[in-house]
């Protein structure tokens, strides 16, 4: 992991400002919660690189979403494939389904396509999701007053599909 987050230091990750200090902390901080967790290695990879391509609230390109093949070279294809759905992830069209319409449906903001989400990629993006904004919550507080209580409801109508470590982890921080 290392040799992966000197890879996003070159590309400019520690110079990006971010909640708790810059978006290479942010990030490793990440993929160190998912490790603590027990997810598996691409994973934590994928959350050490769940903003190579940004997000649809976070505006960064440490890698191009068009030349997939640059990141699939660095990390693998399935550490890749998360990054992308976490990436591409139109989060008001999902996360407004999520819990509540199953098949969910994943619309990608890039090629502005959809499709259904297989449950073990909802697993795997949900467990990512969580590490990200409880990552936030630890290191903003406005940012934790502003969109706790949603990411409550989220995480509340979503627990089936996350592991139990990130259920308690949630409840701990976000629970009244």
């Amino acid at each position: 992991m290392q040799q992966l987050a000197a890879v996003l230091e070159s590309r400019g990750a520690r110079k990006i400002p971010h909640p708790g200090g810059d978006l290479l902390a942010h990030l490793t901080r990440v993929a160190h919660l998912l490790e603590n967790w027990g997810a598996d290695r691409d994973l934590c990879v994928a959350g050490l690189c769940h903003a190579c391509y940004g997000t649809d609230e976070l505006d960064v390109d440490l890698f191009d979403s068009a030349r997939r093949d640059e990141l699939t070279r660095v990390i693998g294809q399935r550490a890749e494939e998360l990054v992308y759905v976490y990436a591409a992830c139109d989060r008001k069209h999902v996360f407004s389904q999520l819990g509540r319409q199953d098949p969910a449906e994943f619309r990608d903001r890039f090629t502005d396509t959809t499709r259904l989400i297989p449950t073990a990629d909802l697993n795997r993006f949900m467990e990512l999701t969580v590490a990200n904004e409880l990552d936030l919550v630890r290191h903003n507080t406005e940012f934790k007053e502003k969109y706790g209580h949603q990411l409550f409801d989220l995480f509340t109508r979503t627990r089936e599909l996350m592991s139990a470590a990130a259920r308690r982890e949630y409840q701990e921080l976000l629970g009244t």
